[in-house]
């Protein structure tokens, strides 16, 4: 028999389930940071940027139209009471949109599934995107991308009793969940051998049956996991150092570099006055995770 407190934040968590960078979807979590926590961005006043396509479009209609994730917890998530989104990577679009001179509470945010990013970019379904979008190569080809604004990396959650765990080094012969047939399985299956895998088709389960004594650890990206630990931190947390690197990025419409370089710009500014450690201490630093050092912005040439 597991503690009762467990049993219960095990059925709230598996209402909730994280997507992993390449697009495991699942149901919305049930809640969100404190609103009245969050910070409040500045908006730049008599700001122009008459090069950005994007920008002018954005701008006489009033308000940015941003993809999100809906079901990643602590870092994009819809309340679906009521609509609204929140996390980490939300309060990176608010950011982008108060620099850039618009209000960032007139924001259209819009779910998009992962496989579908590129394609809502490059047909003008939104003017950009923000959640857990890794940047590489392959997808420069096809949109732009601002930042790297979180520079994230496969990790491992664990139980807080867990004392044995510390690093994928010690995943010897225990049980380790991950999505089947995400990049973190497969780094798991090629370079651990000797844990024994676990798959499901969301985080979620994982996570509820690490609550439950049944794995015993789950591993993804540590942005994702750090949004389950935040949802209960006496319960669980992060094991070692992330042995990855994923740079999470905002994607943009390829040809508009205009706008690439003004939020790389922004967002040099936004960590430099503070507001992206705020941010992320109202999101996922409820985990317990103290704010990491922002990786430094590739202002990559224009296309």
């Amino acid at each position: 028999m597991f503690p009762k407190s467990l049993r219960l934040l095990a059925a709230l968590l598996v209402t909730a389930s994280a997507a992993t960078a390449c697009g495991k979807d699942g149901s919305p979590p049930t809640k969100g940071p404190s609103a009245d926590e969050l910070p409040k961005y500045q908006v730049a006043q008599g700001f122009s940027l008459p090069d950005s396509k994007t920008w002018k479009r954005a701008r006489n209609r009033g308000y940015f139209v941003v993809g999100a994730k809906e079901d990643q917890p602590y870092l994009g998530e819809k309340n679906p009471a009521n609509g609204v989104y929140s996390g980490f990577d939300i309060e990176i679009a608010k950011m982008m949109s108060a620099s850039l001179g618009l209000d960032p509470g007139r924001i259209r945010f819009k779910t998009i599934a992962s496989a579908n990013r590129e394609t809502a970019l490059q047909n003008g379904q939104i003017d950009y995107y923000v959640g857990t979008y890794t940047i590489n190569d392959n997808r420069k080809k096809l949109v732009g991308f601002a930042g790297p604004y979180y520079m994230a990396g496969q990790s491992l959650l664990v139980r807080t009793d867990e004392d044995d765990i510390h690093g994928p080094q010690d995943l010897a012969g225990k049980r380790v969940c991950s999505a089947a047939g995400s990049t973190p399985y497969q780094r798991i299956q090629a370079d651990y051998p000797k844990a024994d895998l676990v798959a499901y088709d969301t985080y979620s389960i994982c996570v509820d049956n690490l609550l439950t004594y049944q794995v015993d650890a789950v591993t993804t990206d540590d942005a994702i996991l750090l949004g389950f630990a935040a949802k209960a931190p006496d319960e669980m947390k992060i094991a070692g150092k992330p042995f990855s690197q994923e740079p999470y990025g905002i994607g943009l419409p390829k040809s508009d570099s205009a706008i690439r370089f003004a939020m790389d710009d922004a967002l040099v500014a936004r960590e430099k006055n503070g507001d992206w450690k705020k941010a992320f201490e109202a999101t996922l630093g409820l985990s317990g995770e103290a704010a990491p050092k922002p990786p430094a912005v590739d202002r990559y040439p224009a296309n």
